[in-house]
C-alpha cells in the first residue's frame, strides 16, 4: 500500500477513536470518519490479545490486502481504521474479505454502482 494511503499518525487513532463512526463483526471493527484529502487513508490495529508478532503480522497482511481489492469501491476521503479481534485469527482470506464487505456495506461507505437502478 502506497504511503498516501497510510494512517500512521496516533493522533489520526486518537481521532478516530473519539469521533468516528464504527461498525464491528465477525472479529473485526471498522471506524472510519471523513479527512479533508482527496483520497482515503486506512490504519490497522492489531495488538498482542492477538497472539506472537508472526500472528500478528500475517492478520495485518491479510487486512491490507483485503482493503487493496475493496480500495477502488470505497469512498472518497475517509480515514478507516481496521481494529482486528481474537476471533479473526486463523480464518481464510476469502472470510476476511466476507466481513470486510459487510462491514463496509453496513457503514455505507461503497460507491454507488452507476447504472443499478436502470434495469
Amino acid at each position: 500500500m502506497q504511503r498516501r494511503f497510510r494512517l500512521r499518525d496516533s493522533r489520526d487513532f486518537a481521532r478516530l477513536r473519539r469521533g468516528g463512526r464504527t461498525v464491528s463483526a465477525g472479529g473485526l471493527l471498522l471506524s472510519f470518519m471523513p479527512n479533508e484529502l482527496e483520497h482515503n487513508r486506512y490504519g490497522f490495529v492489531t495488538g498482542k490479545v492477538l497472539g506472537n508478532a508472526v500472528v500478528r503480522n500475517r492478520t495485518r497482511r491479510l487486512l491490507r490486502e483485503a482493503v487493496r481489492q475493496f480500495h477502488p469501491r470505497l469512498k472518497s476521503g475517509l480515514d478507516v481504521v481496521l481494529v482486528a479481534r481474537p476471533a479473526l485469527v486463523g480464518k481464510p482470506f476469502s472470510v476476511v474479505q466476507r466481513i470486510l464487505e459487510e462491514l463496509c456495506f453496513q457503514a455505507r461507505i461503497l460507491q454507488e454502482v452507476k447504472g443499478a437502478d436502470e434495469r
